[in-house]
């Protein structure tokens, strides 16, 4: 029938009557007054006809109700948020709601057609995270609902509109989650790491920029745009993280973040060459070589880089994605920085339990400056709690640092003491252990203050009494700092090797070679001292004085022993009788001088000199001893020798030869044939 009626709607007749009032309704009923009686203008015959358009229309609605579109979702939506704003906890839960749903298990269907790229989804409608709001919302109040009613007041249509809620969410959940994580993995622009930072300064020293060190490290261009999210793509992870938050799917959303930020610091390290490695393999497999010339550098850098650049650049990641719940954000920050500090910390503690030897003394060194400029940092990086935790854990391995290093250090005693004195340099030269100390020692000045903490604050060598140890020697003085651990112990290692090279000399026969050797070690030594600022700060000039007159008196000694001989051969004491000179007593001084010049000028053509500076020093005082005796010898009795085979016989050399062949002395090489040279 309200088809029939529907179908013939139009054919109705239009009519401005007012309708008769339905007997039926009163003041009760409608809380209207009534209306006024039918006037002259209405009659009777005609209330027929205004009920059947009354009934036409409504079958007019009805019809329009059956064909029209449905309501959109924003439409939807919109009623949604209105009863989530009007609900009451007695309210009957609308059949729009369960539309919505329906609506929203229809996208959600749809979008399980394929993987959205990150691009996409920041191009993609905020449906699902307003939808997902809502949702989580609903949940909310059906849930706290549902906890405070009775059994007698259970609800069926509440309950299963909350299990369906639940489901839906959880799906929607998975989806975010998903979109969570392909941001947060494939959104991040890839880093182009300098990983050529690493120089090396004029003593051999590694620092990481010529410009302040290490400590002082500047980011480069490509750091600073760490951790490499575009403001977009950050804003779109904070929607999704506070909306899984919101949603009670924390620790879904937490595990997603920390996987790809713990990836992306592999990365990172891989790039600086650092690989993961336990510390028994550190210790039993890995050669110290590929440690010290790849690992260790790359472990340096990456400390420093973590705390004045990646540590900055994550916790602002972390407050940014996570700025609903900064309490989420502080806790993600610390989490991920403690592990990846963690094993950096056994790394550390690995380095430091190796097999001792004195290479890797400056190795650890390193590593022991870094953690300890790390340490002031922290301060304002992590919250107070983390802060002090990560502190104890750094302070703690770089007590091991510190430890290894002074054993190592002191390890050069026994370096000394074992070192044979069997066989005699030749040549009189630097003796290679005398290099080995002093070299290493100048390496050891340039961490001198280093070293001067460690030895305060973690040596356990026992403490040195400096006034005992030179009773021995009136001669001997304490230095300036020897109330420094650190310049005891540097003492101590120069007393050591002063007289493992006096145990040395004595393996010479010749007493001129003995005093040139120590002499050319002596020098070496003082000429390194002097060289470093800071190991002359340490030595002091009281004894750089005191090695200069040991000096003094070693090159006394040899040229007494040999040049001196010369000059007695010079003598012009009983050349002369009556004002007479007596030739077969000059032709023998002649012939005396010519046979030991020639016996001192082999020899010590092979003595070895590589101190430039020593060598000109000993031709010259040599020359000045020397040349001008035999000029005027030369000068005064080479006449009274007749000229011809005579004169040739014994007068060999001329004086400018003389010059010339001292020239040839402490080259280390065979002289050439001394034949006179004629002018």
């Amino acid at each position: 029938m309200d088809k029939n009626l529907a179908e013939n709607s139009d054919t109705l007749p239009h009519t401005d009557a007012t309708p008769m009032p339905d007997p039926n309704l009163t003041d009760e009923t409608n809380g209207e007054q009534p209306p006024p009686p039918p006037s002259e203008e209405n009659p009777p015959g005609e209330e027929k006809k205004e009920e059947n358009v009354e009934t036409t229309e409504s079958a007019d609605a009805s019809a329009d109700s059956v064909e029209s579109p449905p309501p959109s979702f924003e439409k939807i939506s919109e009623e949604v948020d209105e009863f989530l704003v009007s609900l009451h906890e007695k309210d009957e839960i609308p059949d729009y709601v369960g539309k919505f749903l329906d609506l929203v298990e229809e996208n959600l269907a749809k979008c399980e057609s394929g993987k959205a790229k990150w691009e996409e989804i920041l191009e993609k409608d905020t449906w699902l995270l307003e939808s997902v709001n809502r949702i989580s919302k609903l949940k909310k109040i059906l849930t706290r609902h549902d906890e405070n009613e009775t059994v007698e007041e259970k609800d069926e249509k509440r309950d299963s509109t909350r299990n369906r809620i639940g489901v839906i969410q959880q799906k929607a959940m998975s989806f975010l989650e998903e979109d969570f994580r392909v941001l947060m993995e494939d959104s991040r622009m890839p880093m182009e790491l300098n990983t050529d930072g690493q120089t090396v300064d004029s003593k051999g020293k590694h620092v990481a920029s010529e410009e302040g060190g290490d400590s002082d490290h500047q980011p480069d261009e490509s750091e600073t745009n760490f951790p490499g999210y575009t403001d977009e793509v950050i804003a779109c992870m904070s929607k999704i993280a506070c909306e899984m938050l919101t949603g009670g799917y924390e620790s879904e959303c937490c595990q997603v973040y920390i996987v790809a930020r713990r990836a992306a610091f592999e990365e990172i390290q891989q790039k600086l060459g650092l690989e993961r490695i336990s510390i028994d393999d550190m210790v039993q497999k890995v050669q110290w070589e590929i440690l010290a010339r790849d690992m260790i550098p790359a472990w340096t850098n990456t400390i420093r880089k973590c705390t004045t650049v990646y540590f900055p650049g994550e916790r602002k990641l972390a407050e940014a994605v996570f700025s609903s719940n900064q309490s989420v954000a502080a806790g993600l920050f610390g989490s991920l920085s403690r592990g990846v500090v963690i094993p950096l910390l056994n790394f550390a503690e690995g380095a430091a339990m190796t097999k001792r030897a004195g290479e890797k003394l400056f190795k650890l060194l390193d590593m022991y400056e870094t953690l300890r400029d790390v340490i002031p940092k922290l301060d304002g990086l992590f919250p107070e709690e983390s802060s002090e935790e990560l502190k104890t854990e750094i302070t703690l391995a770089k007590t091991r640092l510190g430890e290894a290093a002074i054993a190592i250090f002191c390890d050069l005693e026994n370096s000394i003491k074992s070192e044979p004195a069997k066989n005699p340099v030749p040549g009189g030269a630097v003796h290679p252990l005398t290099r080995y100390i002093m070299n290493y020692l100048i390496i050891a000045g340039d961490y001198k203050e280093t070293l001067e903490q460690v030895f305060r604050d973690h040596s356990k060598i026992e403490s040195i009494d400096s006034s005992s140890r030179f009773d021995d020697n009136e001669n001997d003085v304490v230095p300036e700092e020897a109330s420094s651990p650190f310049s005891a112990q540097l003492m101590r290692v120069m007393d050591l090797l002063d007289a493992s090279l006096e145990g040395k000399a004595k393996l010479y026969r010749d007493v001129a070679l003995s005093n040139f050797f120590m002499m050319n070690n002596g020098r070496y030594t003082l000429q390194k001292i002097k060289s470093s600022t800071e190991m002359s700060q340490v030595m002091g000039n009281t004894w750089c004085r005191k090695k200069s007159s040991e000096l003094r008196n070693y090159h006394k000694t040899y040229q007494r022993e040999t040049w001196n001989k010369v000059l007695t051969c010079l003598s012009q004491e009983g050349l002369t009788v009556n004002g007479k000179v007596q030739k077969p007593v000059l032709k023998e001084r002649f012939k005396s001088f010519n046979t030991l010049f020639d016996e001192i000028h082999r020899t010590q053509s092979l003595w070895v000199v590589r101190d430039e500076q020593l060598q000109s020093e000993l031709r010259v005082s040599i020359s000045a001893v020397v040349i001008p005796a035999y000029r005027a010898f030369f000068g005064r009795f080479s006449q009274n020798l007749d000229s011809g085979r005579q004169s040739e016989k014994y007068i060999k050399y001329q004086p400018e030869d003389i010059e010339t062949y001292i020239d040839d002395l402490f080259d280390g090489k065979p002289p050439q044939s001394n034949a006179r040279r004629k002018t």
